[in-house]
């Protein structure tokens, strides 16, 4: 049998958000998966076999209001409550110069990067404030690039470094009701978004690196440990990297 706690994975599909739900699940939470196409999400449901939880596909825009509130009354009417949030989706663009960006890039990546975990975080404090017993936990997925930025990365280096004050808000607004919010930045994890880090990328002195990675399943064990605290404890801020990638020394 599973814990009983409900979970809900934004950007689900693919990648970073596809391991952590489908970690999740065998953890034995129920979860959401959630993201745009559903049958990108019923095929990473299908994928999981044997579990502990339960899994639903629920299809979401995060950028779009109404979609998020149906997305977390549907979640608390399948399951009776909301326990956590991995506030995961995401995009990222090209390397390129701020005055080549078209100004629909950035309000495209804005309303995927930061309003969509916003909107989502809204939904679940609202959940996790009314329900009983009171309480939850919210996960924001930050990046490296929440503390250093990569070459042509403005629109999204700049929604990353605020989702960092999104969570250190939620953290102090969520003390009152028992909801703890933390961050996990994530380095070169392996995944279709990182696949360019094994051929190649810009580095801040100009030259074309190929960079380390890491196996996504660690960023999805992470998370499973962050969830997994009681609510009387939190991980405000998590960093895991592949090893050997330029951070530290990025500059």
């Amino acid at each position: 049998m599973g814990n009983g706690k409900v979970a809900i994975v934004t950007g689900a599909g693919s990648g970073i958000g596809k391991a952590a739900a489908t970690a999740l699940v065998r953890n034995g939470w129920n979860t959401v998966f959630t993201g745009r196409r559903l049958d990108r999400l019923e095929a990473a449901i299908a994928e999981i076999g044997a579990a502990e939880g339960r899994a639903l596909a629920i299809a979401c825009d995060v950028s779009r209001a109404d979609q998020v509130d149906a997305l977390f009354d549907g979640a608390a009417a399948e399951f009776g409550r909301v326990d956590l949030l991995f506030n995961n989706a995401g995009m990222g663009f090209k390397s390129t110069l701020i005055d080549e960006i078209p100004v629909e890039v950035w309000t495209d990546v804005v309303a995927a990067n930061l309003t969509g975990s916003f909107l989502c975080a809204r939904a679940a404090f609202r959940h996790m404030r009314t329900q009983s017993p009171q309480g939850g936990r919210i996960i924001n997925n930050g990046s490296i690039s929440a503390h250093a930025p990569r070459p042509g990365s403005v629109p999204y280096t700049t929604t990353k470094h605020a989702i960092t004050g999104l969570t250190k808000t939620l953290a102090l607004d969520g003390r009152p009701f028992s909801i703890a919010c933390g961050q996990i930045d994530i380095g070169n994890a392996l995944t279709e978004m990182a696949a360019p880090m094994t051929k190649g990328v810009p580095q801040a002195n100009g030259e074309m690196a190929v960079e380390a990675v890491m196996d996504v399943r660690h960023v999805a064990e992470a998370v499973v440990h962050m969830a997994g605290l009681p609510l009387d404890a939190n991980i405000p801020f998590m960093t895991v990297m592949a090893t050997n990638m330029p951070f530290v020394g990025r500059g």
